[in-house]
Parts: structure tokens; C-alpha cells; sequence
């Protein structure tokens, strides 16, 4: 049997396009159910200590409330620590709403107001009285260093070995480059506040509408926790309104959701204020270190990198922060290391690349100062240490061709032109910057199931169970069905997010295209084969001597390719199978050989171009080239939106996000869209994202690579290098604010 040709990576727009549009595309909160009835959370005022009393007598007595549940009145669920594990969280101890009385973080969750309508239950919240017993507190990372140490227990694996001799390499090299950096608290703040709409059924059963980039894990959490067979919990979220790794872990509304629905036996939905969404996550606190040393014409001869980062009392949040600069760079003498310091916070959650957003923006901007230091071209430094293999394992890399992101980005961006002086380019009152850096993620393929179905009229039917968090999953896998039956994609619909479909892993770290698409190609050519072999089959076919190579799926007929009149109808073939529709199976994954012996990662190359006040320290971002090798782009439309979105986020950790601290409260403090700022439209100018030509058969059969991540992965230490271009001023702190360049 013929392979499928290779996909083209065609253009095509968005095919949920007018249902996001159009208000119909249903998220979490926006799900009917029959005798809906709504909760309300009472938070935490304080950031540790216990509860003293709690008084819901003046809430009770409102009209149309049902239920207000608490530590001490709170329905039976699992006891066991380990029940609340779930496939992506850290190890420890989760977070057990309304268990006892002790409050581990401020707006912790310390009740829950159940009333037929949402504004009764919010009035009512209002009314319960909490008298606390507070204890001491800190949120900041930098007064507990001291006491930071190595994980107990790896989520993953531990930084890389040492290898060579570090210490020894820095204090004879020549150069020497060794400061400390550190980014802002960021919180994901996505459009779609965090929901959960779960709906009784009469026979026991509940379907669970959640926000979630996994339903399958919700799934198994839920049924876990409630002692509930799989088979009654059903998850749906075929939409998730941003989520950026928020939707990874299940978060506390679902626990509280799900309780009340088991307790009162009919349907409740819970929704969390934009001001509670800073209590279930945020990118870790972290505190770098970069020293490298290097010869007088830039060689690396020694790299050593060391991260603090800020993890709840309770459970052990871990990134790779360090790994990447031990592989992005040629360098003998590495040593990393990596550390958690305990704060009473939430756990950090993973957002948008774990780790690399952070260790890729120190390394960068250590590159950068060492460009400096030794009056080199910061693009000329990368290039004399180009690391053709992967030092970390040893490993050559499946595909690399950050050169050619180099050379295509500084080539669109103009970089040639770039006087090398800081403060040397001017446009009257204003500073003008180009700063660089280089960026790096994981190009991951992982084990993914899919369904395909054909019915009699040639409509084709395509379901796996990850989920579509906007990066325009929906559309890619429908091209990737509709290339591989060789069919208009007019024919082909495609179902996502519902735990009923083949079982995929939770969506994130750039690996759904990837794999969800390989699934969707090995289950689409095997219904074709399936298709063709029974039309061949059947009594007096005129294909039953035809090549599999010259048969086509064409509306609702299979037909010969040079000979139209040669067909067999849908009909006919699905009747001699004795089949309403025929359907097929397929589990694609990686080869473990293949993954031993090679390393894959997405590369990019981001410029940026600043102008900075130089009376007021205003800094605008005027210009951003990011080229990116991401092996086959799959849908050049689809693509290029990821790396604008990715981009605009390093553009708002660079210059804008912020969660600020009170650390005599221990709270966080801004806790609203009006006082969080992000990027807006104001703010975003020139972005042009460049695809360089990169071939990688090793990687998955598509040969694609994920994009989700790299657009931020490297871009504020692009616009920080800039600043300092334009400027003179390194500021290793972000967000850069004005106050720092004044």
C-alpha cells in the first residue's frame, strides 16, 4: 500500500473561525444545564495562619441559598494525599480545598455559597463572617534563598552533570561575565476566567464542562478524588479561551463544583473572579545567576548557571531554568545547578515554556554583555560557539538550522546597518536600540490515539481527545484528514476535548500538532485503506483490479482515477460491510530508538528594535523580527499567529507584566486587568515572522515541529539587549520600567 504523500502545509483559515466570532463556540462557563444552580467563593483574607470561627448564619438565612459548605461542613471525599495527584502536577502534598481549617496562601478558597442564581450567591458570600489565628509569612523568594535546596523529589530529571571543571576554566579566562537576573512574578490572566459547569444526570452520572487543557486528566482527578467509576464522569471543553498552562492542573473550582453537585444531586457551576484567578498559579519567582567565561576572540571556556525558584509550602513545583545552557552554546566546562526555595503561595504552574522563558532570557542577556565586554557583533559571538550537538546528552540534533534563522532574521531586520556604540543612534529626542538573542524549546512528539469515520454521504469524521487551547488545532487536523482521504476539507469535521474520544495527553508544550496530526494521518490512511480494499471487495466491482495508487475518495464515491465511470458508491461499500459507518483506529508514537539516539528542539532568532525617551524613559518596542527552524510548518497562517502571540507575551514580560507583592500582607496586590498590564494594542507594532526552510524526518512522521512556545522564548532578552543598545543601561530586572532608566 502507497504512503500518504507528504502533508503540503497549505494556507487556510480558522474553520471554528465564525463560531468564536459569532459568540458560539460554548466554554466552560457558558453551558446550559436543567436546574442549574451557581457557587460563590469566600477567600482567605490572610496568607497563613488557621481559621478561628466562621459564622454562615447570616448567609443561610438568605432566600435561595442552598447550601454554604466549609472545613467543618463539607461533603466526603478521598483522605488519601496521593488521590489528588494528577498526570501533570509536581510532587508533594496538593492542595486539598476546604480540608481543615489551616490557610496555606492568601484567597485560598475557605468556602463555598450555593443559591439558585449567581447574585444570590455572591450576596450571601458577602455576608459570611471569618475571624483567622494569622501566623507569619513571606511571599519573596529572595529572604528565604538561604534556605534553598535541591528538590526531594524530581518531577523530571535533575540539570545535567557537571562536566569539565567549571570553576577552574572561569578563573582563568580571560573574559569574565557574572551577574544575577530576575523576572517579575507573571500570572496568565487569560481571557476565559477559570470554570467548571458540571451537570447531574438522574442515573448518577455527571458530565464535567471544565476549563481544562486535558479533559482526560480531569477525568481521572475527579474520579479519583469522588471515588466515582470512570464511566459516570464525562469531561467536555471543546474551547478554551487562552489558558497558557493555567489549564494544565485541575484547579479548585472543579473540586468545589463537583462536591456540590454529588452533595445537592443536580448541576452547579463555579466560576472564579478574575481577582481569585491569581490564587491557582503564576510563573515561578526565580532567581539567576549566569557567570560565563570566555577568550579574547569570545570562545566559551566556561558556563555555570544557577536558579532559585519560589515553589508553595506544600508541593515541589520544578522547571528547567538551567538545562538550556548547557546545549544551547559549545563550551567543555558547564556546571548547573537548581534549587527550590519554599514561600506561602499556590504552586507555580507551569506558563507558556516552563523554564526556557526564564533560563533562555539570563543566558541571552549574559551573551549579550560578553558580546560587549569583548567588542564583538552579538550575532558573530553565537556563531563562534555554535553547538552542533546537543552537550547536555551527547546527542546529535534530528534538525538544526538556527544559522539560517540568523542569517534570514538579521537580513529582514537590517542588522547590518546596526551601529555597534550604545547610545550611538538617535532619531531626536529619542534612543534608538537593536538588541538580539536566540531562542530554544523541546520539539516533543508524544503517544497520541485517533478516530476516523466515513459515512455513506462521504462525510468524514475525525475525534481525539485533546484539546484546542485557540492555537488552531481544529484546523490543522482537519487539512491533515482532508490531504490524507485526498477531500475537500468542506467534508470533514473534527471533535476535540471531550474524555469520550481516543486518549491523547494534556495539550501543551508545543507537542499537539505534532502528534494529535500524526494520529489523525495514521487513522485517516488506514480508513482510506480500509475504504479501498472494500470497494475492491465488492461483488463485480469494476475497481477490483485497481491499484490502491489510483483510487479516489471523491464525494460520496470511490473512483478510478483515469476512468470516472469505474466507481463504487459509499453506499454500496458501507452495505457489503455491513456497517452504518466505517471507522478506524490508529496510535501514533514516538520511536523509542530514534528518541535515544537524536535530540530535537525548536530554534529561533529574535531581533528588536527600541526607542527609548530619553527625558522620560519611555520605551516603545517599534520593531520585532523572529525567524524560527520549526521543521513543517504545517498551516503558514495558523503558524504565524502562535509566534505573534508568543512575541507579544515576551514583549509584556519585557516591559509591562507584573504581579507586585505585599510583603508585609504576604498578597498579592494587583489582582485586576485594570492594574496587571499587559501588552495591548497601543503597545504592539511591526512583528514579522519569518519560517526558515528546515527539514526533519526524525522528529514525527509529519515531520512538524510545535510552535506554541518558541515565540517567547528568547524575545525579552532581545528587547532588554535593545535597551541596552539604546541606552548604555543594563538593567537585569524585568519588566525594564522607566524608573530604571532615568
Amino acid at each position: 500500500m502507497p504512503a500518504v504523500s507528504p502533508f503540503p502545509g497549505a494556507w487556510h483559515t480558522r474553520v471554528d473561525g465564525a463560531l468564536k466570532v459569532t459568540g458560539r463556540a460554548p466554554y466552560a462557563g457558558d453551558f446550559a444545564a436543567r436546574g442549574l444552580a451557581h457557587g460563590w467563593v469566600v477567600s482567605a483574607a490572610i496568607a497563613k495562619g488557621s481559621i478561628a470561627r466562621i459564622d454562615m448564619r447570616a448567609a443561610l438565612a438568605v432566600p435561595g441559598v442552598l447550601r454554604v459548605y466549609t472545613h467543618k461542613k463539607r461533603p466526603g471525599a478521598a483522605w488519601f494525599n496521593y488521590k489528588y495527584h494528577d498526570a501533570v502536577g509536581p510532587p508533594g502534598r496538593p492542595f486539598r480545598p476546604l480540608r481543615d481549617g489551616r490557610i496555606h496562601f492568601s484567597g485560598q478558597p475557605i468556602a463555598l455559597v450555593v443559591a439558585e442564581d449567581l447574585e444570590t450567591a455572591r450576596y450571601a458570600a458577602s455576608l459570611v463572617r471569618v475571624e483567622y489565628r494569622p501566623d507569619a509569612a513571606t511571599i519573596d523568594v529572595e529572604r528565604v534563598r538561604e534556605s534553598a535546596a535541591e528538590p526531594t523529589k524530581r518531577r523530571s530529571g535533575p540539570p545535567p552533570e557537571p562536566r569539565g571543571d567549571a570553576a577552574a576554566a572561569m578563573a582563568s579566562a580571560p573574559l569574565h561575565v557574572d551577574h544575577e537576573y530576575r523576572v517579575a512574578i507573571e500570572h496568565h490572566n487569560p481571557m476565559e476566567l477559570q470554570a467548571t459547569t458540571v451537570e447531574w444526570q438522574d442515573d448518577g452520572k455527571i458530565t464535567v464542562h471544565d476549563k481544562t487543557q486535558g479533559v482526560l486528566n480531569t477525568r481521572s482527578y475527579v474520579s479519583a478524588v469522588f471515588g466515582l467509576s470512570p464511566d459516570k464522569v464525562h469531561v467536555v471543553a471543546p474551547y478554551v479561551g487562552g489558558a497558557f498552562g493555567i489549564g494544565l492542573r485541575p484547579q479548585y473550582q472543579l473540586f468545589l463544583a463537583v462536591m456540590a453537585t454529588l452533595d445537592l444531586q443536580r448541576s452547579v457551576r463555579v466560576t472564579l473572579t478574575r481577582d481569585q484567578g491569581f490564587s491557582v498559579g503564576y510563573r515561578p519567582d526565580t532567581l539567576q545567576r549566569v557567570a560565563l567565561g570566555a577568550d579574547r576572540d569570545g570562545h566559551l571556556q566556561a558556563v555555570m548557571h544557577d536558579a532559585i525558584a519560589g515553589t508553595s509550602r506544600f508541593e515541589e513545583h520544578q522547571e528547567s531554568v538551567v538545562d538550556w545552557s548547557g546545549l544551547a552554546y559549545q563550551c567543555d566546562n558547564v556546571k548547573l545547578t537548581y534549587r527550590l526555595a519554599r514561600i506561602d503561595t499556590p504552586t507555580p504552574t507551569d506558563m507558556r515554556a516552563p523554564g526556557a522563558t526564564l533560563g533562555v532570557y539570563a543566558l541571552e542577556s549574559a551573551m549579550d554583555e560578553l558580546a560587549h565586554a569583548a567588542a564583538i557583533d552579538p550575532i558573530e559571538l553565537r556563531l563562534r560557539n555554535y553547538a552542533e550537538r546537543d552537550q547536555n546528552e551527547d546527542k546529535p540534533f534530528t534538525s538544526k538550522e538556527l544559522r539560517s534563522c540568523y542569517q534570514e532574521g538579521a537580513r529582514r531586520f537590517g542588522w547590518d546597518r546596526r551601529s555597534a556604540a550604545p547610545r550611538s543612534m538617535r532619531d531626536g529626542h529619542e534612543l534608538i536600540g537593536w538588541g538580539m538573542a536566540g531562542g530554544i524549546w523541546e520539539a516533543m512528539f508524544t503517544k497520541t490515539s485517533a478516530r476516523a469515520s466515513v459515512e455513506r454521504g462521504g462525510h468524514v469524521e475525525v475525534g481525539v481527545a485533546t484539546s484546542d487551547i485557540g492555537t488552531g488545532t481544529y484546523t490543522v487536523l482537519s487539512q491533515i484528514a482532508a490531504h490524507t482521504l485526498g477531500i475537500p476539507i468542506e467534508r470533514v469535521s473534527v471533535k476535540l476535548g471531550d474524555s469520550s474520544l481516543p486518549q491523547a495527553p494534556v495539550e501543551g508544550g508545543s507537542w499537539t500538532a505534532t502528534s494529535a496530526g500524526s494520529a489523525v494521518a495514521a487513522a485517516c490512511e488506514a480508513l482510506r485503506n480500509d475504504l479501498f480494499k472494500s470497494a475492491r471487495r465488492i461483488k463485480s466491482s469494476p475497481l477490483s483490479r485497481s491499484r490502491f495508487a489510483d483510487l479516489r475518495l471523491v464525494d460520496d464515491r470511490i473512483q478510478h482515477r483515469d476512468d470516472h465511470s469505474r466507481a463504487v458508491t459509499l453506499a454500496d461499500v458501507l452495505q457489503a460491510a455491513g456497517v452504518e459507518k466505517l471507522e478506524a483506529n490508529k496510535t501514533a508514537k514516538p520511536s523509542l530508538i530514534g528518541s535515544k539516539r537524536a535530540a530535537s528542539y525548536t530554534h529561533s532568532a529574535i531581533f528588536a528594535e527600541v526607542r527609548v525617551d530619553e527625558e522620560l524613559g519611555v520605551v516603545r518596542v517599534t520593531r520585532v523580527v523572529s525567524a524560527v527552524a520549526a521543521g513543517k510548518i504545517l498551516n503558514p497562517i495558523t503558524a504565524r499567529s502562535q509566534i505573534l502571540g508568543g512575541v507579544v507575551m515576551g514583549i509584556g514580560m519585557a516591559l509591562f507584566e507584573e504581579t507586585q507583592r505585599d510583603d508585609s500582607l504576604a498578597r498579592f496586590m494587583n489582582r485586576n486587568l485594570a492594574e496587571y498590564h499587559l501588552a495591548s494594542n497601543a503597545d504592539i507594532r511591526d512583528i514579522d515572522v519569518v519560517f526558515v526552510d528546515e527539514q526533519d524526518d526524525r522528529i514525527s512522521p509529519l515531520g512538524a515541529k510545535g510552535l506554541g512556545e518558541i515565540g517567547i522564548v528568547g524575545t525579552a532578552a532581545a528587547i532588554a539587549n535593545a535597551i541596552f543598545h539604546a541606552t548604555g543601561r543594563r538593567v537585569r530586572e524585568l519588566p525594564v520600567t522607566l524608573d530604571e532608566l532615568l
